[in-house]
């Protein structure tokens, strides 16, 4: 009874056969945390300088929307659009929705070649400067069109004068930060990579 299906009682099943390759544990790879202190200090440069666009943006935009010619038709200095002229004020915003659409996709690609400071801070951050610049080219596009288009003369009626274009929807002011963080989440997708490749090499 010493035995169990012809085998000695010391040669139990516990002995590795001779003949099995040893299994090593995987080694378990650190999860990339998300690095907040490091990066606040890029981030505020990164908000700053993405705010700053929006000056050559409005600049851009009072150069290119074009103005409503108007028609005097009373001595209250009351307007009336010509023929089809009304049509600019869709014009107007459209070009700016453009150009705002470009300031975003600049922002996010920008922010996303900073490869050392990858991650939701300086998304963060540039989707705040791209707000900022938004806003900036709205108020201060209008500003620059108004002194561009400045009448200095007070018209009687009859006289053809040309209107400043306006921004009249503010949900305009969405279309650079919204740009901006898809172009930075698509960037993010394609990249694949857990630390999104903020350590070289």
């Amino acid at each position: 009874m010493g035995e169990t299906s012809g085998k000695p009682a010391h040669l139990s099943s516990s002995v590795p056969d001779p003949w099995s390759v040893p299994m090593l544990p995987k080694p378990r790879r650190p999860h990339p945390k998300v690095v907040i202190k490091a990066d606040l200090l890029p981030a505020i440069s990164v908000l700053s300088t993405a705010g700053l666009l929006g000056f050559p943006l409005a600049w851009l935009w009072s150069l290119l929307a074009p103005p409503q010619r108007m028609r005097v038709i009373n001595a209250n200095g009351g307007l009336a659009p010509l023929e089809m002229e009304s049509w600019h004020r869709f014009d107007d915003l459209a070009i700016y929705g453009f150009l705002a659409l470009g300031t975003g996709l600049l922002i996010g690609v920008v922010a996303w070649l900073l490869r050392e400071r990858r991650g939701p801070v300086v998304l963060a951050a540039a989707t705040g400067g791209a707000a900022l610049a938004g806003w900036l080219g709205t108020t201060m596009g209008v500003a620059f069109a108004n002194s561009r288009y400045e009448i200095a003369a007070t018209p009687v009626i009859g006289d053809v004068i040309a209107k400043a274009p306006q921004i009249e929807s503010t949900w305009i002011m969405l279309a650079a930060p919204l740009m901006t963080t898809l172009a930075y989440t698509l960037l993010t997708a394609w990249n694949g990579r857990e630390d999104l490749g903020r350590r070289l090499g």
